[in-house]
């Protein structure tokens, strides 16, 4: 086992924006308006708000335009995903009068100039925003990055699924998702009491998963690659199953079916319990 190290994805973005472009140009007129797994939001909807988060990142961060305060003091986690919903839901309802093939215009200026963005970037350097779903304050450029790589991966696939098109479900681009996502344990974990050297190890199943350990030290849960000898819970998940659960794409019920939990139930259940997304 090691300390799980830097995600590194940020020459990804221009294949898999090149992959949605693909996509989006082979909808047919009725899939744009075909619902998906996040109930409020059509194909349409899902598609503007991948636009929304482009124009966000170039527009704050890369041109310094003061981000638009929130209503209300940001005290806690709820508050701050209560404004981030917020904004979604202004942007999704104003691109109503937004067109598809506009969309798609829009899309093809923004994502490439997305792309340049991130591969600018120190990926060590602090991060314009930290990736809350983590428990973190501040953060670092890749975890950020890879952080959205998991949005954007997300979202697309989430099209594909409602329009029935083919998942980019292959190692290259899935289990870069995977790997983020389980960086939330340790959060997810941080007010379950256990002994220092208690060890859970996740195994995800399938061409794009791997093995973690969250392991109990004195002060906190660290998070290694690999497996650890004697684990007091093992659970097992496959690769589609678990996206779906860190990303509440599965009821709870679904989820406790999907995984496989052995040794101390309660602790491998709790894996169950991380979410590692905003939206």
């Amino acid at each position: 086992m090691q300390l799980v190290q830097p995600i590194m994805v940020a020459e990804l973005f221009l294949p898999l924006h090149k992959a949605l472009m693909d996509l989006l140009s082979g909808l047919d007129p009725e899939d744009w308006y075909r619902p998906t797994v996040a109930a409020e939001w059509t194909v349409k909807e899902m598609v503007a708000h991948l636009l929304d988060t482009d124009v966000r990142r170039l527009s704050y961060q890369r041109d310094g335009l003061g981000a638009r305060q929130p209503s209300k003091p940001m005290h806690d986690y709820q508050a701050l995903l209560e404004h981030i919903n917020e904004l979604n839901r202004q942007w999704v309802v104003a691109a109503k009068r937004i067109s598809p093939r506009l969309l798609l215009d829009f899309l093809n200026l923004t994502g490439p100039q997305v792309a340049g963005l991130f591969l600018s970037l120190d990926p060590f350097a602090k991060a314009s925003a930290a990736v809350a779903w983590a428990g973190e304050r501040e953060s670092l450029n890749w975890f950020d990055i890879a952080r959205e790589y998991t949005e954007k991966w997300t979202h697309q696939q989430q099209i594909r699924e409602a329009t029935g098109r083919q998942g980019l479900t292959a190692r290259k681009w899935l289990y870069p998702v995977l790997d983020t996502f389980v960086r939330g344990l340790p959060y997810t974990f941080q007010k379950t009491a256990a002994p220092p050297g208690t060890a859970i190890v996740l195994s995800i199943l399938g061409e794009a998963g791997g093995e973690w350990s969250l392991i109990r030290k004195p002060e906190a849960w660290e998070l290694y690659t690999g497996a650890a000898e004697m684990p007091q819970a093992q659970v097992q998940i496959d690769q589609d199953s678990a996206w779906r659960i860190f990303t509440k794409g599965l009821s709870r019920d679904q989820a406790r079916a999907g995984a496989q939990i052995s040794g101390e139930h309660s602790l491998g259940e709790r894996v169950l319990d991380l979410i590692a997304m905003m939206v």
